[in-house]
């Protein structure tokens, strides 16, 4: 077979997937069915965990002299009120000011470096699977044909042909509201306030942040020192939309003028986009060698996630079907994707009704619990735990067995900052090649003689370090902490731990590991 992997669809999930797959030494197939990068505007911005595994890919920098703007001050909506994290002096929750149009080409560009293909304008209408190999049937522009691969993703969107195919359930609810988010300038008539407000000639003033009419839902978000400002308006509607089709100026100031009650002028609408929401998972994200990612297995009814839920998606199955290829995988490897990105999908889901809880009610009660909700976010225990459960931050997976001992088992590691003979360096650059890696923080030789076995599939890095109460940390592709050794935990465990560790996860040692 010339590929390896297809990937269905070319946004954000699908360019990452082929970047890790490239770095895992697999040559994947991105078919993508429109045939240039959509001009629609869709997510504004990224956010979340994903930034930090970005920075571990060495990603991060493009992403952020490609931003539109500086890196906006955190205080983020969470279903009609804020979590204000600019208190803080270390905010669990960041964002980038960086469209998705901007994003898909930084990465488009990473897939070029790799090495991977990319072909625009290939629809996938058929695909079939066997014991041994998976087969899409593509129409192109210059005709039909068919290629075959080891395994085949859907990243192919809410629609998805690849989840339809396999015949994955999708369950899940729609609800009626219709959110259109502009960034405008105003004319003369309109004054931008110190305070954020809107001085609207002839109407009168408009808070910032959210005014909630009978109507629906005004959003406002307003500095007297940029002469751009965010509007969001929030209606229930009976009529359906496409998300991908464009939105005019037009529309915006009607849907403004009907949930305002009064016109709002504009002088030029520099984003405008529109979206419905929906809370729906995959019931399964692998079905054989079909494999669903991003938008494809789940849905969520909030801004501000999908992206990062995607991406990160793809940085957790792609080395796990790299080792199923390469032939080292160890039992039932490739189907902990699913168990644990479908609980990683489940908790972001789990916020992401709450904020339908809270923003869809219209009475006294309503109110009344997201007046309640904001009071209890002026704690900083309170709000450091709701910034890291938005950011995706606070997922541990389960880690089975002597591997789950350890409190920071199943977590994302952390930058630490090392000190060792090749002088200071970090976690994070250590990550750019997305190998697997055991770092051994107190000169542990008898920890390193038992990964000695597995030397071909992992880097090991000796280094002290004053952040991380461990010995040694074993550390798998996607940044997650796989195994962990106590300060001073004696060889009789940790020796054993690890290596059952190493087993798990990267497969029997042996002459060609």
């Amino acid at each position: 077979m010339e590929y390896d992997v297809i990937i269905v669809g070319a946004g954000p999930t699908g360019l990452m997937l082929a970047c890790e797959l490239r770095l895992a030494g697999l040559h994947p197939l991105v078919l993508e069915r429109c045939p240039r990068r959509r001009d629609t505007p869709k997510a504004g911005g990224l956010g979340g965990q994903i930034l930090e595994l970005l920075r571990y890919r060495g990603l991060l920098e493009r992403c952020e002299a490609a931003c539109t703007g500086p890196r906006p001050a955190p205080r983020f909506p969470f279903g009609g009120v804020h979590l204000d994290l600019t208190q803080l002096a270390d905010p669990p929750l960041h964002a980038l000011p960086l469209p998705q149009q901007q994003l898909e080409r930084l990465l488009e560009d990473r897939v070029g470096e790799l090495g991977a293909d990319i072909r625009r304008g290939h629809q996938v209408v058929a695909v079939v699977q066997d014991e041994t190999a998976v087969t899409a049937e593509v129409l192109s522009p210059d005709g039909p044909y068919r290629v075959t691969a080891r395994y085949l993703v859907g990243c192919d969107g809410a629609r998805s042909r690849v989840r339809d195919a396999a015949g994955i359930a999708f369950p899940g609810t729609t609800y009626p509201e219709v959110n259109r988010l502009a960034q405008v300038t105003f004319p003369d008539t309109v004054t931008v306030l110190d305070n954020g407000d809107l001085d609207v000639g002839g109407f009168g003033t408009v808070p910032g942040g959210f005014t909630r009419t009978d109507r629906g839902l005004l959003g406002v978000g307003a500095s007297s020192d940029s002469p751009v400002v965010s509007l969001y308006t929030t209606e229930d509607e009976t009529g359906e939309y496409d998300d991908d089709s464009p939105m005019s100026t037009a529309e915006f100031q009607d849907s403004v003028r009907r949930v305002l009650g009064a016109e709002l002028p504009v002088a030029e609408a520099i984003r405008l986009s529109r979206f419905t929401f929906k809370a729906r998972q995959a019931e399964q994200y692998r079905s054989g060698r079909i494999l669903l990612a991003g938008d494809a297995a789940h849905l969520f009814p909030a801004t501000g996630v999908a992206i990062n839920a995607g991406m990160l998606d793809a940085v957790n199955l792609a080395w796990k079907v790299a080792a199923d290829i390469h032939g080292w995988a160890p039992d039932g490897l490739l189907d902990t994707y699913h168990d644990e990105r479908h609980f990683a999908g489940a908790r972001t889901m789990l916020h992401t009704r709450a904020q339908v809880a809270l923003r869809r009610g219209t009475d006294p009660a309503a109110d009344a619990l997201r007046e309640v909700f904001q009071e209890l976010l002026t704690d900083e225990q309170a709000l450091r735990r709701m910034g890291a459960f938005v950011a995706g931050s606070d997922i541990r997976y389960p880690m089975a067995g002597s591997s789950g001992r350890h409190p920071w088992a199943g977590a994302f590691v952390p930058d630490l900052t090392l000190h060792g003979d090749r002088g200071v360096t970090g976690v994070g650059e250590l990550l750019h090649t997305a190998r697997p890696l055991l770092l051994d923080l107190a000169d542990r030789e008898d920890l390193r003689r038992v990964a000695a076995d597995w030397r071909i599939r992992i880097d090991v890095h000796t280094a002290k370090t004053d952040d991380f109460p461990a010995d040694a940390v074993l550390i798998r592709p996607d940044a997650h902490i796989a195994w962990a050794a106590a300060v001073e935990e004696p060889h009789d465990t940790a020796a054993p731990a690890l290596h059952e560790a190493l087993g798990r996860w990267f497969g029997t040692p042996g002459p060609n590991a």
